[in-house]
């Protein structure tokens, strides 16, 4: 069958109705793209109208306006105010402009860019890094996930429980972490035969295995080094290496009063082995890159609090200068007072007096209100892109990995043994490794 499709020349004209609202444009203008859907007679042919020669897109009417100026302007995509972001990021994809004029977008947003995740070359060290580094990939990288997941569980359960004062190895005189309290003296053997560090020692065990495991297959070191995840590892474990090597070079002529605040401070580290979770957890990721993309507005939010802090404790001082029986015998004194009112926590503990001290603390609460509501919508924002860009996967049930270096046939071949059920796609001497993604929360 014929297709009246209109040809793009000299300053002929399409019109293009968008949900009702009736556009006209020349062919020439959407000819600037010829890759995108509008700019392609043939993929825009199938929503051409013959009985009213016109285009009929049922899409959203607001959105065209922005993608009808990026047209007319040469490539100028701008976002309307009114239009959520990822309603407009599926405008975009209905309208194929193209994975380039999408990342631009982005950027222009304020979005950090993806990250590319590297594959190791050998394939012992690539099924391995498969196996530790990503949980979806495979049965058994879910199993070994669902492992670390309960070590880390038991590890923190162990961590809390051994605080509980019936559960403190008190007997014989010691106390806490093996040490005589009464006598300042060393109970090593009971450190050792605690059940609680013998459990910590599985723990342990287990975490640097895996640490080891992934350190030996990682496809570059100094990235290894740089990951926060990996810092999170390393940081989990060190307390009880320390508090291990402490408790065995010990002599006796040592004070043991700073060798026990030496391992309370040591050991209150492994309160952080809880962020381990998040490498399992898309959920703690997102909330992570969130406030990675929100430092510059959390920055500005603690600036402005230290403002307001120095401002309304120096006003409230000299406000209660004349009362007798005053908590703000100092400046210091009402930092305190002045973060918890900003925050519009108020314990109470500290509280004006007098009429003008009351009339600071009501500017004080105002003042937090506002300051803290600034940069709320940006950090709504990028929460809402990073959420939706991991749904966007969900919904592809695919990501890419991307191995740098010479791709070769060879290295395709042994890619492609990996795992079954995945294909391998070469874009500009890249090698893409696309394998199905299951989510976990």
């Amino acid at each position: 069958s014929h297709k009246h499709t209109p040809k793009p020349c000299g300053n002929e004209r399409l019109a293009i109705n968008v949900s009702g609202m009736r556009y006209e444009t020349q062919l020439r203008t959407l000819a600037q793209f010829p890759d995108s859907m509008l700019g392609d007679p043939r993929r825009r042919s199938r929503y051409f109208d013959p009985l009213r020669n016109e285009l009929f897109l049922d899409r959203n009417r607001a959105c065209f306006d922005a993608i009808l100026y990026f047209y007319q302007s040469g490539g100028r995509l701008r976002r309307p105010a009114n239009i959520p972001l990822d309603i407009f990021m599926d405008e975009l994809i209905f309208y194929e402009l193209g994975e380039d004029i999408m990342n631009r977008f982005k950027e222009d947003e304020g979005f950090p860019k993806e990250e590319e995740r590297p594959l190791p070359s050998n394939r012992l060290q690539r099924k391995l890094w498969m196996l530790f580094e990503h949980p979806e990939s495979s049965s058994g990288a879910r199993i070994i996930a669902i492992i670390s997941v309960m070590v880390i569980v038991v590890s923190i359960v162990i961590f809390c429980l051994e605080t509980l004062p019936d559960l403190r190895h008190d007997r014989e005189g010691t106390g806490i972490n093996g040490w005589n309290m009464s006598e300042n003296m060393p109970a090593a053997s009971s450190f050792f035969h605690d059940p609680f560090f013998m459990v910590e020692t599985v723990c342990i065990c287990w975490f640097s295995f895996e640490l080891i495991m992934r350190f030996a297959c990682s496809p570059s070191k100094m990235h290894f080094f740089k990951d926060v995840m990996n810092i999170i590892d390393f940081s989990a474990i060190l307390p009880y290496f320390v508090t291990l090597g402490t408790e065995l070079v010990k002599d006796n002529d040592a004070s043991p009063a700073t060798s026990l605040a030496i391992i309370r401070v040591i050991r209150l580290v492994r309160v952080f082995r809880i962020f381990k979770l998040s490498r399992h957890s898309k959920g703690l990721q997102i909330l992570g890159q969130t406030l990675r993309a929100s430092m510059r507005e959390l920055g500005l939010l603690i600036f402005f609090l230290f403002i307001g802090v120095i401002l309304f404790s120096s006003a409230v001082y000299f406000a209660e200068a004349d009362h007798n029986k005053t908590d703000f015998v100092s400046i210091p004194h009402g930092f305190w007072w002045a973060v918890v009112t900003m925050t519009t926590v108020g314990y109470g503990d500290m509280y004006p007096a007098t009429v003008w001290g009351k009339m600071v603390g009501s500017m004080c609460a105002i003042a937090g209100v506002l300051t803290i509501s600034l940069p709320v919508p940006v950090i709504v924002s990028n929460f809402s892109y990073f959420y939706h860009r991991e749904t966007e996967c969900e919904d592809r049930s695919e990501y890419t990995h991307v191995e740098t270096g010479i791709c070769s046939p060879l290295n395709g071949t042994l890619l492609g043994g990996l795992c079954t059920g995945q294909s391998i796609e070469y874009k500009g001497g890249n090698m893409y490794l696309r394998e199905p993604l299951v989510t976990q929360v």
